[in-house]
């Protein structure tokens, strides 16, 4: 009997994959603001302390100097968190999407999924600032497996890159291995019915929503978008045009995140009846499993979503 992997937070892939891709020959520089401890990338600076840089509580400060490291030509880590990273969008904008520099930014803690510390540390805008960025490549993982390979990839892929981490160790749902690709769904598990986007946290969600559906006679289809720019609108039209209906699923602000993306590229390619599970108002103060149910970001929650909008067909 195969033993499942323990629960782990996305952000503790961080640190040791710098480790390992530095080792391999990659020329990485780190820079930090003053949260390497939390974000896992202190983890670097214990093996690679000469390519480890603190900033302090300054992150305009920090990007700026990414830009000036990247434009040297090494490949930059800037790791901070969601919510501490959108102060420094001017320097994001005008220093490294404009020159498309090779600047990656690691924001740890997104979402309401920080939990206790409350709303005015919980980055729900940040999948819309970034994506707002030309020549920003926006991903988010569904897992720590993913997170390694997310990681990798923005090695191995020239230009600005965002990834966002999450502070909860959740399950493993990659047992078999990565499969991520930047610009592609993931197909988790296929349905006639209707198809449930979903992204970061939210995949093993909407994979726990999927069992229920099924249950009741609901096919749905499961695609894991961990990539939100480039999107896959060709995997999204395959899916209007095969199941009719299309629920989105994330930890972020609807009208602003993935569901307006994924409602924008559906009504230009093939429309069909579409419902959001995401946010419309700030979060509160509570453990991360309590701020996703206050926030209905569960696994009934996207089952609701997905009955209503099967109704709609």
């Amino acid at each position: 009997m195969t033993t499942a992997p323990a629960p782990a937070a996305t952000r503790e892939a961080l640190g040791p994959s710098l480790i390992r891709l530095q080792q391999n020959g990659a020329d990485i520089v780190v820079l930090d603001a003053d949260l390497g401890k939390s974000t896992s990338a202190r983890k670097f600076r214990d093996e690679f302390p000469e390519r480890f840089f603190t900033f302090g509580v300054a992150e305009q400060n920090m990007v700026s100097a990414a830009a000036g490291f990247a434009a040297m030509g090494h490949t930059v880590f800037a790791t901070t968190f969601a919510v501490f990273i959108e102060h420094a969008f001017d320097q994001l904008r005008m220093s490294v999407a404009q020159p498309k520099l090779n600047v990656k930014i690691v924001a740890s803690h997104g979402g309401v999924s920080v939990g206790e510390d409350g709303a005015s540390a919980q980055s729900v805008e940040d999948f819309a600032l970034f994506s707002s960025l030309l020549n920003f490549a926006v991903c988010v993982p569904a897992d720590v497996v993913e997170a390694e390979a997310m990681t990798e990839a923005a090695v191995n892929t020239p230009g600005p890159f965002y990834i966002r981490t999450a502070r909860p160790k959740t399950p493993v749902i990659y047992t078999d291995g990565p499969r991520f690709e930047l610009g592609k769904a993931d197909m988790l598990r296929d349905g006639s019915d209707l198809t449930i986007v979903a992204v970061g946290l939210l995949v093993e969600r909407a994979l726990r929503a999927a069992d229920q559906l099924a249950s009741e006679g609901i096919e749905a289809r499961v695609l894991n978008m961990s990539t939100i720019r480039p999107l896959d609108a060709a995997a999204l039209e395959a899916a209007a045009r095969d199941t009719g209906a299309i629920v989105v699923a994330e930890e972020h602000l609807s009208h602003t995140g993935l569901g307006a993306m994924c409602a924008q590229a559906l009504a230009t390619r093939h429309p069909v009846p579409m419902e959001f599970v995401g946010l419309d108002r700030y979060g509160e103060s509570a453990t991360w499993s309590e701020a996703l149910e206050l926030m209905g970001l569960t696994p009934e929650g996207v089952a609701d979503a997905a009955r209503k909008v099967v109704a709609r067909k």
